[in-house]
């Protein structure tokens, strides 16, 4: 069943099979020269559906929309449930773009298996969209579990650190680790529904986000089924102390994959699309744990990044820091503070993807991303520096910028409902512009002190068109962030109502 598209097409299933197809067609082309070509076409064919279903998307409606539904294990009651809305519908054009750029960016520095690494590139884009579609929890689930797979090989295979294996099974077992309490969560909702609805297992099982929304949940249950599920996000967010994963995988695995990983924060989406609204009555009463997991990841991500000498570590704590805010904003439970958390994970893929698609063509450059490597890029590469720290601003939340209006969204709402955790998330922004500000001093300007770096070319035109088209989204959602709020505002309504809550 398909509805809300002229004769039925089925767009989102169009935009998942496009990638998967283009990782199989890499292989049926002899000359493996022509794999990145390919993987190119592929990802731009993708991005035109999945702009279509941007198109198509009725931002006035507050329900799910381009609904594609088929039984797919009927004994289980599964099915191959598709849909978006206004919470979900803008991540499908940014994560395409986002696998564009990584693609660019590998373009040159990708020399051994390169069938294998953007096949792998393809199938993980099109496994994580399938994140942002899937409405059934089992497939939802799916999805959430295949995105293992290429991280795992794009890590240990093609990281650039000496310990890339270390660091690709110590993600792989995290995320595995962090999937047992999400899929008992699941089934703790599918075993309620069937419960209430007085049926035996399987007839009663229903995996139905739609459904189980309406399903009553008796408040012990919700409480484990809450907790549950803020363990199994937890992970992927991360939090503290289940953060310890990012900066190994941010230093030892490739920076463009890296840019992926940090700039589609999942876990997050996760908390925001299920585990509050799943579990609404427990969110309210367990808030102050939100509260607390974001401010201290607020703080803890700051002060870290402090204390680095690489680039990349640096982001991957400053990310760290800025998805803590993301979580208080959660945790203020209203429609304003949803728009901010929002706002901010679109962010991440702009502006965190862009700094480590930046900071990986740096290290192709010159070799490294410390800072004592580094020192008077600026002289040698003009427009990286600029456009860096272009990102850097948008990260320190300055006007103008689309990180002014997140940050603003998120700040009000939580110093409305959480006042303490708003005054201390406010010092951690200031400690964020500290450790930006530093290490691009140390990094970018100053005397040119390595020979590698004198003679480093600046951006070609492929890397340039990558970074600019990230540079006028910031810009545009900076100045006119009213686009953005426009088509998350009958979705967040609907979440805040979901709560018992008013919209603001």
């Amino acid at each position: 069943m398909t509805e809300g598209v002229p004769g039925g097409l089925p767009l989102l299933s169009l935009m998942l099979l496009t990638l998967p197809l283009g990782a199989l067609l890499i292989w049926l082309v002899p000359d493996p020269g022509k794999a990145r070509w390919l993987a190119l076409i592929a990802a731009l064919a993708d991005l035109a559906i999945a702009l279509a279903v941007l198109v198509r998307f009725d931002s006035t409606q507050p329900g799910f929309q381009l609904l594609e539904q088929t039984r797919w294990i009927p004994t289980l009651n599964v099915d191959y449930l598709l849909a978006v809305d206004g919470i979900s519908v803008l991540f499908l054009p940014l994560t395409v773009l986002l696998c564009i750029g990584v693609i660019l960016a590998s373009w040159n520095s990708i020399r051994s298996m390169t069938r294998l690494y953007y096949s792998l590139l393809l199938l993980l884009g099109s496994t994580t969209l399938g994140i942002f579609c899937a409405l059934d929890l089992i497939l939802f689930f799916l999805f959430w579990e295949l995105t293992l797979i290429p991280l795992y090989f794009l890590i240990s295979l093609w990281g650039v650190g000496p310990n890339r294996r270390y660091a690709a099974v110590n993600y792989t077992l995290f995320m595995l680790a962090g999937g047992v309490p999400l899929l008992f969560g699941f089934l703790l909702l599918g075993f309620n529904h069937a419960g209430v609805e007085g049926l035996a297992i399987p007839a009663g099982l229903s995996w139905d986000y739609r459904e189980l929304l309406a399903t009553p949940l008796p408040d012990g249950v919700q409480m484990r089924v809450f907790l549950l599920l803020l363990l199994g996000f937890a992970v992927k967010i991360p939090v503290i102390p289940l953060h310890t994963w990012l900066p190994v995988v941010s230093t030892e695995g490739p920076p463009a994959v890296a840019a992926l990983i940090t700039g589609l924060k999942l876990g997050a989406y996760g908390l925001l699309r299920f585990t509050v609204p799943l579990a609404p009555d427990a969110a309210q009463e367990l808030h102050w744990l939100l509260a607390g997991l974001g401010v201290t990841g607020v703080l803890y991500g700051a002060l870290a990044a402090m204390a680095q000498t690489n680039l990349r570590r640096m982001l991957a704590y400053s990310s760290l820091s800025h998805v803590g805010l993301v979580v208080l904003g959660i945790a203020s439970l209203n429609q304003q503070g949803l728009q901010g958390a929002l706002f901010q994970l679109l962010n991440f893929v702009v502006v965190a993807g862009g700094l480590f698609l930046l900071t990986g063509m740096l290290r192709h450059r010159t070799g490294s991303t410390d800072v004592v490597s580094l020192g008077g890029v600026a002289k040698t590469m003009p427009l990286l520096t600029a456009f860096f720290f272009l990102f850097g601003l948008a990260a320190m939340g300055v006007p103008g910028t689309n990180g002014f209006p997140a940050e603003l969204l998120i700040l009000l709402s939580v110093l409305e409902r959480h006042t303490g955790a708003g005054l201390a998330a406010l010092f951690g922004l200031v400690l964020g512009a500290t450790y930006f500000l530093s290490l691009f001093r140390r990094a970018f300007l100053g005397p040119v002190r390595r020979a590698v770096v004198e003679e480093a070319a600046d951006l070609v035109p492929r890397e340039l068109l990558t970074i600019a088209s990230l540079a006028l989204i910031l810009l545009f959602t900076g100045l006119y962030p009213q686009g953005v709020l426009d088509i998350t505002r009958a979705a967040s309504e609907v979440w805040a109502a979901g709560l018992g809550l008013p919209g603001r």
